[in-house]
């Protein structure tokens, strides 16, 4: 069931928003603040460590010696957490690596910190994310 409520913003701050709507091409306001409002409560299950699923990409120069044995290293000491990975040459001196993750966030923010803080990642990110069945 929907419930409406209305809301009061600074003129500027409303501009930003409706920027913010067209650039990421939503149908009105209510799609927006509705995605927005998840978001925040999803963050929030990520901070009380329940159980998320990942994707951590990694860009690193292949030719940085020892790299790819850190890397297989890491992964099996956390093997249990990683679902499936695609190693990807992105031209002849750089690869793209996608690590498909599941756990508790903080053990999986901590792979994730291992991976990119090694010496050859030119280029990490983690993305996280949760069903949000406590939002249904």
């Amino acid at each position: 069931m929907l419930k409406r409520f209305s809301i009061s913003l600074e003129e500027n701050l409303l501009e930003i928003f409706d920027k913010h709507i067209r650039a990421r091409s939503y149908t009105n306001r209510s799609e927006a603040i509705r995605d927005l409002i998840r978001k925040a409560f999803v963050k929030k299950e990520w901070q009380a460590d329940k159980l998320v699923m990942g994707v951590i990409s990694l860009v690193y120069d292949h030719h940085q010696p020892n790299l790819q044995d850190k890397l297989t290293e890491v992964q099996h000491d956390y093997h249990h957490h990683i679902i499936s990975s695609t190693h990807v040459h992105m031209d002849h001196d750089n690869c793209l690596e996608v690590i498909i993750v599941r756990g508790k966030a903080k053990e999986i923010q901590e792979l994730s910190d291992r991976m990119i803080a090694l010496r050859g990642i030119r280029d990490g990110h983690l993305a996280m994310s949760s069903t949000g069945k406590s939002l249904h």
